[in-house]
């Protein structure tokens, strides 16, 4: 069973050499080969995390050489869950751009490379989850960097190459953090393998052990969008079509929160930066959502929501009990789901209505009543409305606040409340403004085609079809009506709103919503794998075992 561990890596990246061959020419093939891989990941998920679970964590030295010269991949509960979930998601987002390129009938270059550049993300997230030591991360991390880039800016348009431009510099940022932490803890172990490094951090003066390990919460808080070190976010995901927004805000985040879990629980026990991680935690929820209530933009209203709950996550490690890690690996599984659903659902806001700006939108529970639906329900479920799973992760991470009864715990329980009460008054006020009033004069009709371009582009040249900032790309001329925010697609050019949404990309988001609820009628079993989990973080032991081979 061992031998299956590194198939999520290896599957995916496989896969992008097949359709880079043939996506040009055979986007259908390309298409086939994206959701045949994925669905087969899926499935080798779902058997490493019920193997972890039953038989304890399963490892791999790749070329049969032990650590520390081999590269381990190492499966347990905690990341065969993180990889069923991921698996899952990314399976629907994929099924929805393929929906949505369809329906844009994009055949140009940027929409061939989608398939290979989401695949290649795919491996990057399955890497870093199955991660046995540092170097191997920082590689997963720059695996997931240049298919983020290349994601963030199809269609080449100036306000996603400035969005992308961001993320990079941010994340470069945090690489060049995480090579200096790697190298200050090779210098100084000899190692770079988790189980080793976790037998060997004790010996090392406290002063160093804190100066690595606040290096790699920086990293980690960085890719989680935590605050201080979130700013970047808002700015960068709005841009991008709805797909690949929808998976980044979904599950990238969630890759550096699952590094934190990691590192602090094998590496790091004890707690020793706890109070700083409650700090930490109670600004994001309430510095996150008080952006959010200053929106009116949909996309950049759910970034800084993103933001906020992050706080809850790190809310868990910082307390750092079986219970709290419990209750924190429940709200990563359900936020994953939940955030990436409510982007895809501002992807059909904005293919329906013509924007995002909800100033701009209302009307849409009485003329788009299954969109109105395919809203509310995740939007409930972020704001903690029982029985929904926002709220079974929300009330775990409570009660370990209330039993740990430390005043940090207290503070970060109040805040907790303050900021699910402001969650559910950001989202009702989305239904109001786009769903239960009105339409406003100026909305789009059904069939209006909105130009893809941006008034802040700097690009004023005309190209040979006459539109001023489309250079030499010789595309039709499209207009956008006056007032209205432009239509995100794969191509990042032009869309025309429709009245009739595209089932393909309904159902994806319905499937999304499905495997939410989902940990909500399966409740019982879910919160007892995680306590599982969190059990197994905290010992570390079978962990260590198995990698060693003790």
């Amino acid at each position: 069973m061992n031998a299956l561990v590194p198939l999520p890596v290896l599957l995916p990246l496989c896969a992008t050499g097949l359709s880079l061959t043939f996506g040009t020419r055979m986007q259908r093939f390309q298409r086939f080969i994206s959701v045949a891989v994925l669905t087969a990941v899926l499935a080798l998920s779902i058997i490493l995390m019920i193997t972890a679970d039953r038989q304890g964590p399963l490892s791999v030295h790749l070329g049969d050489f032990a650590p520390p010269l081999g590269i381990t991949l190492v499966a347990d509960r905690l990341s065969g869950l993180m990889l069923t979930v991921s698996s899952a998601v990314t399976l629907c987002v994929l099924i929805y751009s393929i929906g949505q390129g369809m329906t844009d009938r994009d055949k140009e270059t940027p929409v061939a490379v989608f398939h290979p550049a989401y695949l290649i993300l795919v491996a990057g997230v399955s890497c870093t989850f199955l991660a046995g030591d540092l170097v191997n991360l920082f590689v997963s991390f720059e695996i997931m960097l240049v298919a983020s880039f290349v994601l963030l800016t199809l269609g080449g348009t100036g306000p996603r190459m400035r969005a992308g431009s961001t993320y990079v510099i941010i994340s470069l940022f945090s690489s060049m953090v995480f090579l200096i932490a790697i190298a200050m803890t090779y210098a100084a172990l000899g190692t770079v393998n988790f189980a080793q490094l976790a037998e060997r951090l004790p010996g090392l003066p406290l002063g160093v052990q804190t100066l690595i390990e606040a290096m790699l919460i920086t990293v980690f808080a960085i890719k989680a969008a935590a605050f201080p070190v979130a700013a970047w976010l808002p700015d960068s995901y709005p841009t991008a079509p709805a797909p690949v927004t929808a998976v980044f805000a979904g599950l990238l985040t969630k890759v550096g929160v699952y590094c934190m879990m990691r590192t602090e629980t094998l590496l790091f026990p004890g707690n020793r930066i706890g109070d700083l991680l409650m700090a930490v935690a109670l600004a994001s929820m309430l510095i996150g959502i008080l952006g959010a209530v200053a929106q009116t933009d949909l996309k950049r209203l759910l970034s800084f929501t993103l933001i906020s709950h992050i706080g809850f996550m790190v809310f868990g490690i910082g307390l750092a009990t079986r219970e709290a890690y419990g209750g924190a690996i429940v709200y990563v599984v359900h936020h994953i789901t939940v955030q990436t659903t409510l982007f895809l659902v501002a992807g059909l806001i904005e293919r329906r209505g013509g924007t995002t700006e909800l100033t701009r939108l209302g009307g849409l529970a009485k003329a788009a009543p299954i969109l109105a639906v395919l809203f509310f329900v995740p939007a409930m479920n972020l704001a903690g409305i029982p029985p929904l799973s926002g709220f079974i992760g929300k009330l775990g991470l409570m009660r370990a606040g209330v039993a740990d009864g430390s005043t940090w715990a207290w503070i970060l329980v109040t805040g907790s409340v303050l900021t699910s009460l402001l969650t559910l008054y950001v989202t009702a006020k989305v239904w109001n403004l786009a769903f239960w009033r009105a339409a406003p004069p100026g909305q789009a009709e059904a069939g209006t085609v909105l130009e893809a371009g941006d008034d802040s582009d700097d690009d004023t040249d005309e190209g040979p079809d006459g539109v001023p900032g489309t250079g030499d790309e010789g595309i039709e001329p499209v207009h956008r009506p006056a007032g209205q925010a432009v239509a995100a697609t794969l191509h990042g050019r032009a869309v025309t709103t429709t009245s009739r949404l595209p089932r393909p990309m309904m159902a994806a988001t319905a499937a999304t919503i499905a495997l939410a609820l989902s940990f909500t009628v399966f409740a019982g079993p879910l919160t007892a794998f995680t306590d599982r989990s969190a059990v197994e973080l905290l010992k570390r032991t079978p962990y260590i075992e198995e990698v060693l081979g003790k």
